[in-house]
């Protein structure tokens, strides 16, 4: 069984305020609800509603004007530069990557990825399973999962390697477009052949990053769990102050 850390609730409130946004219910250019109004909304203390909004607002998703309020931005032009782990995910060439394809299979979709993907639970969804090695030491495994609808006439079911990136094999045999990713990180314990193939002994947590990838309205295409092993990431941000 996993076991995964739910991150501090401003944290939520700023997912479930930035969901809000992409999904249109606060469109660009609109006033988001009111501090107290979201305390009311969310029952959530004051500081965690400002902490929540300050967080969109370092992301680039709201701007605060004066006399006006906090405003909903455009979707934020460098949320795909910024999103590492989710543009790696979909630009990978796994014919050029050092590792290996480990697994391809019919499975039944995780109750984390079902959500993101819009499925109902139990839904079955294909996952290719690839182990990123350096110098022969496991540093990522990836784990990406794909509607049925998506699958077919493509060779993502194939037990071979790609060449060239999901993306582009997708775009190309579905004639869809990738417009945004979306990144909801985690800790948790690893599944007994998620710490194998990672060579973990137990006990040692990996980071998730659950890698949302849409097309421009909002609609989930691939869903890719990225673990990292705990013991082995140091994540830096740099921002300005004031």
């Amino acid at each position: 069984m996993a076991y995964e850390v739910e991150p501090p609730k401003y944290v939520r409130l700023a997912q479930t305020i930035q969901r809000r946004i992409e999904d249109g219910t606060y469109p660009p250019g609109t006033r988001v609800p009111s501090e107290n109004q979201l305390v009311q909304s969310f029952g959530m203390s004051r500081p965690t509603v400002v902490r929540a909004l300050e967080l969109l607002k370092r992301d680039g998703w709201l701007e605060s004007r004066q006399g006006y309020g906090t405003i909903v931005r455009d979707r934020p032009e460098v949320v795909e530069q910024k999103d590492r782990r989710g543009r790696e995910a979909l630009q990978r060439d796994e014919s050029q990557t050092s590792g290996r394809l480990v697994e391809v299979a019919e499975v039944v979709v995780p109750v984390r990825v079902a959500s993101a993907l819009g499925l109902p639970k139990k839904a079955k969804v294909l996952m290719r399973r690839f182990l990123i090695e350096e110098e022969g030491e496991a540093v990522e495994l990836v784990s990406s999962y794909f509607p049925a609808g998506l699958v077919e006439d493509t060779e993502l079911a194939s037990a071979e390697v790609l060449t060239g990136s999901v993306r582009e094999h997708l775009e190309a045999r579905k004639k869809i477009r990738f417009d945004h990713v979306t990144e909801r990180v985690s800790a948790r314990l690893p599944e007994a052949g998620e710490a194998g193939l990672l060579g973990l002994p137990d006990g040692v947590p990996v980071l998730s990053v659950l890698v949302i990838a849409c097309d421009a309205s909002g609609q989930a295409l691939q869903v890719s769990d990225v673990l990292l092993p705990a013991d082995r990431q140091e994540l830096e941000d740099t921002y300005r102050l004031g």
